[in-house]
């Protein structure tokens, strides 16, 4: 039951991530960022593993897209 939380959770995460990767959208990652950490967190208490690595995998392309905007753009 959890997995399928991480994974519902990671998903939403993952196209708000699509739709923030246009120019100007990039400071929708410090909202992103938190929402997967959260799934990251239900992911762990899973037995399974897909969760946690959809979740792991948003918050990784979040912070590197965050570093390559400067934090802000």
């Amino acid at each position: 039951m959890l997995n399928i939380i991480s994974i519902i959770i990671g998903s939403i995460a993952l196209l708000l991530g699509i739709l923030a990767f246009f120019p100007f959208l990039g400071w929708a990652y410090w909202l992103i960022i938190p929402l997967a950490l959260v799934g990251l967190a239900f992911g762990q208490l899973s037995s399974s593993r897909g969760g946690r690595n959809l979740n792991l995998i948003v918050v990784i392309i979040g912070v590197v897209r965050l570093f390559m905007g400067g934090g802000i753009i």
